[in-house]
């Protein structure tokens, strides 16, 4: 996130659910699995993984559980009333979080690491020359 640390905030469009978080992220990806499609409505999303007990959420959160393409469980949580996805819960993530980077205040510091589930990836998507790249989820 570059030499001096920030504070992450961010929230949904009608400003009913705000998150904070004081860490810094320990990954960011791009997700091109089916799912990640659907629930964001874009050919990708790009996650900001954080630690679970460092993200501070005010406000309601609904949620939607799902099972991804890795076979493993995915919690969705969302505003219930303007419908802004905010935050993920891959099970297999213990103790992590991801917030959605287009939930974020500021997302201009954002450069994802990696890009993963390429197999769903749209055909007229181009990728970042300095991300890795996996078909899959990386194990």
């Amino acid at each position: 996130m570059g030499e001096e640390s920030r504070i992450l905030t961010g929230g949904c469009k009608c400003s009913l659910v705000r998150f904070e978080c004081n860490a810094e992220p320990a990954l960011i990806f791009n997700c091109h699995c089916e799912d990640c499609q659907h629930f964001s409505g874009a050919p990708c999303t790009t996650a900001v993984i954080v630690p679970e007990d460092q993200l501070v959420v005010n406000g309601e959160l609904a949620g939607f559980k799902t099972v991804g393409e890795s076979g493993g469980v995915v919690h969705r949580y969302f505003c219930p009333t303007c419908g802004t996805p905010v935050i993920v819960k891959p099970e297999a993530f213990l103790g992590m979080k991801a917030i959605k980077a287009s939930s974020l205040d500021d997302s201009s510091w954002v450069r994802p690491q990696m890009d993963i589930f390429l197999k769903s990836k749209q055909p007229w998507i181009e990728l970042a020359s300095g991300t890795e790249k996996y078909n899959e989820a990386p194990s």
